[in-house]
């Protein structure tokens, strides 16, 4: 059986490699033989065809959920800026460089809303996301900003294709 996904008919074989790429990496030197192994296929044969399911647009992105609670970061803050709007491209790249920030994004103001630009951070305590906060606003030479503490994680799970 195989699946229309534009110009690229996915056999069963796909339907199965994307199965196993959603639960995410095994943590190993080599991740995509253990997955090759699961599937009995080569190593090389999956690395070839998540490369071409990757170049027709049916895999568009690999990305990595890290579980910071895990590795000590306990406090979470979504920093939102008043950037003036012809300097948001500039000043986002710029915070987006700092290794604190996660996320950045720019987002329409809206009213009673002065903010535009959102940016992501982690930190041991939430002192620690008030002290980056700081030294980005230093950096960047804004200084309207408002720290949004996460109180509670509600989902932090990939999108399901295939069970």
């Amino acid at each position: 059986m195989t699946f229309d996904w534009g110009d690229c008919m996915l056999s069963d074989q796909d339907r199965r490699i994307i199965k196993e790429l959603q639960n995410g990496l095994p943590l190993a030197t080599r991740p995509y033989r253990i997955i090759a192994d699961r599937l009995k296929i080569s190593e090389e044969e999956l690395i070839n065809r998540i490369r071409f399911l990757i170049e027709h647009g049916v895999i568009r992105r690999f990305g990595a959920a890290v579980r910071h609670q895990d590795l000590g970061f306990k406090a979470n803050a979504m920093i939102v800026w008043d950037v003036p709007d012809d300097k948001t491209c500039e000043i986002g790249g710029n915070m987006a460089e700092f290794r604190e920030v996660t996320h950045c994004y720019q987002r329409p103001r809206q009213a009673n809303w002065p903010y535009n630009l959102f940016t992501m951070v982690h930190g041991r305590s939430r002192e620690e996301c008030v002290t980056i906060a700081k030294k980005i606003a230093q950096a960047v030479g804004i200084n309207k900003y408002c720290l949004l503490f996460s109180t509670v994680e509600l989902k932090k799970i990939s999108m399901r294709y295939f069970e």
